[in-house]
């Protein structure tokens, strides 16, 4: 073997170790920084577990805070129901009353007479409080007339009822 092929041959025996070394640095180097983003992706996991739980938390507490507002809401309206429903059933047993007065005549409905003032008559220029008008010409309505009277302002409170119900739930819904 003469030099020339002794230093290519060393050259090449360097260039190989080189390129091992090289290799094994890669190599060392590649699992190095695998075990620390290994670690690094480990750590992401956990604190986004962490996050998660957080969200979830919350998450769980906002529903319990709507379910108990919506069950007051439900118990506030079933309470107002039981009112409005109260209301209409002795609205419905006055008036049933006063039906059965008037058919027994216990009790008469009347209607003041205007006078006409061109006759001379003084009619008074104001209405008086509410109450029996001793002095003012009354006229009795007849049994039938006011049972249909009746059976309307029944109809009306029973729509006035009805109507105030709605409003309260309304009013309970919107908060």
């Amino acid at each position: 073997m003469t030099p020339v092929q002794k230093l290519i041959g060393l050259a090449l025996a360097i260039l190989l170790a080189l390129g091992i070394g090289f290799g094994g640095a890669w190599q060392v180097q590649d699992w190095r920084l695998g075990k620390k983003m290994a670690e690094r992706i480990a750590e992401q996991g956990a604190r986004h577990q962490k996050d998660l739980d957080v969200i979830t938390g919350e998450a769980w507490r906002q529903q319990s805070a709507e379910l108990d507002k919506r069950l007051a809401t439900e118990e506030k309206l079933a309470l107002q129901d039981q009112q409005h429903t109260k209301e209409l059933s002795d609205a419905q047993r006055n008036q049933a009353h006063l039906r059965d007065q008037l058919a027994t005549a216990d009790v008469r409905l009347s209607v003041l007479i205007a006078e006409d003032s061109a006759s001379g008559c003084n009619v008074p220029a104001t209405t008086g409080a509410v109450g029996v008008v001793h002095a003012a010409r009354r006229a009795q309505l007849d049994p039938a007339h006011a049972q249909r009277i009746i059976s309307i302002t029944d109809a009306g409170d029973q729509g006035l009822i009805a109507l105030r119900a709605c409003q309260a739930y309304v009013r309970e819904v919107s908060r």
